[in-house]
């Protein structure tokens, strides 16, 4: 992870605590502040500015690798469960209703009473059915998205 030296704000300050040696004569302690983010980190544990410097950007690198990766796990987790759905009734993709030799599918409003030949394998009336469709529906996205951008 690299990170611009002008996406920093870097302060300098005596360190807190009990005094010691040259502890609270010098600006020893660092505070780096990440201003995209808003991430702040501070460091006094060394005794040279140059160490503590160098400790503070090492964490606050790895906090934005984190910070990076659960984002993107976020994202993935969501995008996994727009695809699973919650497993609702009302979100049911086909029935097969014996009773009346029927097959419906919800997603595109098909109906056929046709289920025996379904069920033996003849399914190329709903596949063509729900490629119009998806097709159809990429197109809209599409066009919407290139309305959008010429507005």
């Amino acid at each position: 992870m690299e990170i611009k030296p002008d996406e920093l704000r870097i302060d300098v300050y005596r360190s807190s605590g009990p005094g010691g040696q040259s502890v609270n004569t010098t600006d020893s302690a660092v505070r780096v502040t990440h201003i995209p983010s808003g991430l702040v980190v501070t460091c006094q544990d060394e005794k040279s500015q140059h160490k503590n410097k160098a400790k503070a950007l090492k964490i606050l690198r790895s906090r934005l690798l984190d910070q990076a990766i659960q984002e993107q796990q976020e994202e993935i987790a969501k995008t996994r469960k727009n695809m699973v759905g919650s497993g609702d009734r009302s979100e049911r993709i086909r029935t097969y209703n014996y009773p009346q030799n029927r097959v419906s599918d919800h997603r595109i409003g098909l109906t056929l009473h046709r289920l025996e030949q379904v069920m033996e394998g003849a399914v190329d009336e709903i596949f063509d059915a729900l490629s119009t469709h998806f097709q159809t529906e990429a197109l809209k996205e599409g066009w919407s998205n290139s309305v959008e951008k010429i507005s």
